[in-house]
Parts: structure tokens; C-alpha cells; sequence
């Protein structure tokens, strides 16, 4: 059940990075979204032309929790490596170029290995540092940590209110969802 207006993301264009939960494409097509998934192999370049070959795209969703799984040291500079390439390529070939457009980072959850923190802290830090120096473009930037007991639902309900129309009053923020 959801407390948001079912067509609240009609018209909007919302890409999905890093294999974000079947929860959070659902809960986006359930309230009007029409969701894109960004291959995770591309590159830099590729991905670029990826987004600007895409009519609309008005933000991006990028989850780092499957991509870092319960992974160390190794998996911790993956996965933000590959959030960066996704966050730039969408960026640079839709959302700047539109002059708008929200980026969604999601964090591991703190009981995702001895680097979860650590992720979680980079991902804050990029959502911070993104709001300041893409504001001038009309982007806005915030990163999601999820708790230790946090459903996938509860994380997709805030994930469609960040990119509806509400979220843009919501830049360089960590929206920190404590445990039950």
C-alpha cells in the first residue's frame, strides 16, 4: 500500500542502474513511470549515448547494494566506480542537457559486509558534492542508506516520492531509514 497519488509519476522517464529491486521498477511503473534500464556493462561513452538516445529521461535511480552484494574491499571500488560511470553518462547525455533531472543513489545496507559503511559514506559524499556542482543545470542529487530491517518497499516508496515533482525540494541530502 502506498500513501502516493497513483499517477504522481505520470510522464516521467526514470532509468534504472545497478539492478535496482523488482520493488522499486514496480512501485515506478505502478505510479505512472516509464522505467529504462541502463546495461551496467556499457561505458562511459556508451552509456552516454545511451541516455541521450532516450526521449524524457528525467532522473536516475542507481542501487549499489546488488552490485556490492557482501563483498570487501574489491566489490566496494566496483560498485562505485560503476555508480560514477552511470551517474556521469545519464547525467551528461539527459539530464544536463534538459537542464533538470534527479539522481536517486541507494547504499548498501549496514549489515552488507565489513565496506558497507564505507559505501554508504561515498555514496552520501558524491550525492552532496553532485548537488552542489550540477544545481547550476537544474539537477538534484541525493543518496537513500537503508537500515538493517528496511523492506524493499519501504526503500521504493521513498525512491518515487525523491523523483516525483515533491523531491525537488530535496538536494545533497542522506535520507537515512532507521530500523523498525
Amino acid at each position: 500500500m502506498t500513501i502516493l497519488r497513483h499517477t504522481l509519476l505520470a510522464g516521467r522517464v526514470v532509468a534504472l542502474a545497478g539492478a535496482p529491486s523488482p520493488a522499486i521498477r514496480g512501485a515506478l511503473v505502478s505510479l505512472g513511470a516509464r522505467v529504462s534500464d541502463l546495461d551496467p556493462e556499457l561505458d562511459e561513452d556508451a552509456a552516454r549515448e545511451w541516455a541521450a538516445g532516450e526521449p524524457g529521461l528525467s532522473g536516475l535511480v542507481y542501487d549499489a547494494a546488488p552490485g556490492f552484494a557482501t563483498g570487501g574491499q574489491t566489490a566496494l571500488t566496483e560498485s562505485l566506480e560503476r555508480a560514477w560511470v552511470a551517474v556521469r553518462a545519464v547525467a551528461t547525455g539527459a539530464l544536463i542537457p534538459a537542464g533538470a533531472g534527479k539522481v536517486v543513489l541507494i547504499g548498501p545496507g549496514p549489515d552488507a559486509g565489513p565496506f558497507a559503511g564505507a559505501a554508504r559514506a561515498a555514496l552520501e559524499n558524491l550525492a552532496r558534492t553532485l548537488s552542489i556542482e550540477w544545481a547550476r543545470h537544474g539537477v538534484t542529487a541525493v543518496a537513500i542508506a537503508p537500515g538493517e530491517k528496511t523492506t524493499g518497499d519501504e526503500v521504493a516508496e521513498l525512491v518515487c516520492y525523491l523523483v516525483s515533482p515533491a523531491g525537488d525540494y530535496f538536494s545533497g541530502c542522506l535520507f537515512e531509514l532507521a530500523p523498525q
